[in-house]
C-alpha cells in the first residue's frame, strides 16, 4: 500500500539516536511522502535540518498552543523568515488546545491569528491542531471563529488529527479545509471520527502518526513511528469501504494537493 505521513515528529528528541532507522522502516512500509512540523522555533529548524539530510521529506514551522506563550519578538521573528523559505511547505503546527492549556487562552489567541495570517502571507496551508476538554467543544467553536473572521477567503487549513463532532467537521469542510486522521480515531471518546471520516470528500483526506505520539493499536506506545502510519489507513479504508491500495494512491495525490509547494516526486 502507498502511504503518506502527513504530520510526523521525527524532530522530536526521542528519535536523536535512530532518526536514519525510523525512516527507513517507513519507506520499507510503503510511506512516500512525510511531513515534518515544527511546534517552537527550536523544533521548526531541526525539521529543516531533516529535510536538508533526507530529501523526501518535508517541513512546516510554526507555534503550537502549549509555546504560544514562550515565544517572544524576536523568536516569532525567526518563524516568519523560515516562512518563505522553499524547504517549507505549510505554516504550523499551531491551533488551540482548551484541554491542557499549557498556554493561557488569550495567548493561544494571539498565536494562532498571527499563525493564520503567516499562512496567509506566505501562501501555504496552516496545519491546526483543536482539543477541547472531554464532553467539550469550546476549542472547535473558536478555531471556526477565527477561521470565519478572514470572510470568503479563509486560508488554507489542514485539520491535523481529527478531534471533534460531525457538526463541527461539516463547518470545517464548508471553509475549504482537508482533514487528517490519527492514531486518536482508536481512542474512547472520538467516536465521532468513524463517521467524519465516512464523510471527508475523497480529494481532502490525509493520514498521519503524530509521532511520537498517538500510537495506534499494535505500535509501541513509548514511541510511535511513521511506518505505523499504515493502522489507521487501513482503518480509514475500511470506513470509507475501499481497499488499501486504491486509497494510497489517492492518498499520495491528496499530499500533493494539500501542499502544492513541496517537492516533486516521482
Amino acid at each position: 500500500m502507498r502511504l503518506i505521513d502527513s504530520h510526523c515528529h521525527v524532530n522530536a528528541d526521542r528519535f536523536d539516536r535512530d532518526v536514519e532507522l525510523v525512516l527507513g522502516g517507513a519507506r520499507l512500509a510503503g510511506v512516500e511522502r512525510i511531513l515534518v512540523p515544527g511546534w517552537n522555533v527550536a523544533s521548526s529548524e531541526r525539521a529543516l535540518g531533516l529535510v536538508d539530510r533526507f530529501g523526501w521529506l518535508d517541513a512546516a514551522v510554526g507555534v503550537h498552543p502549549h509555546d504560544a506563550a514562550k515565544v517572544d519578538a524576536e523568536a516569532w521573528a525567526g518563524i516568519v523568515a523560515w516562512a518563505a523559505d522553499p524547504r517549507v511547505v505549510a505554516i504550523g503546527e499551531t491551533g488551540l488546545d482548551y484541554d491542557r492549556v499549557f498556554s493561557p487562552i488569550e495567548d493561544q489567541l494571539v498565536n494562532l491569528r498571527r499563525n493564520l495570517a503567516l499562512a496567509v502571507e506566505a501562501g501555504k496551508p496552516a496545519i491546526l491542531h483543536c482539543r477541547s476538554a472531554p464532553g467539550r467543544r469550546d476549542a472547535q467553536d473558536a478555531l471556526l471563529a477565527e477561521l470565519r473572521a478572514f470572510g470568503a477567503d479563509p486560508p488554507r487549513a489542514i485539520i491535523h488529527s481529527y478531534s471533534g463532532p460531525l457538526d463541527y467537521a461539516e463547518a470545517v469542510l464548508e471553509l475549504g479545509a482537508t482533514v487528517s486522521f490519527s492514531g486518536l480515531v482508536f481512542r474512547a471518546g472520538e467516536e465521532a471520527s468513524a463517521t467524519v471520516a465516512g464523510l471527508v470528500p475523497a480529494e481532502r483526506l490525509l493520514v498521519e502518526t503524530d509521532s511520537p505520539f498517538l500510537a495506534p493499536p499494535g505500535a509501541p506506545r513509548s514511541r510511535n513511528e511513521p511506518e505505523w502510519v499504515r493502522v489507521t489507513a487501513a482503518w480509514l479504508a475500511e470506513r470509507r469501504g475501499t481497499t488499501p491500495d486504491l486509497l494510497g494512491a489517492t492518498l499520495v495525490e491528496n499530499y500533493d494537493r494539500a501542499f502544492p509547494t513541496a517537492r516533486r516526486r516521482p
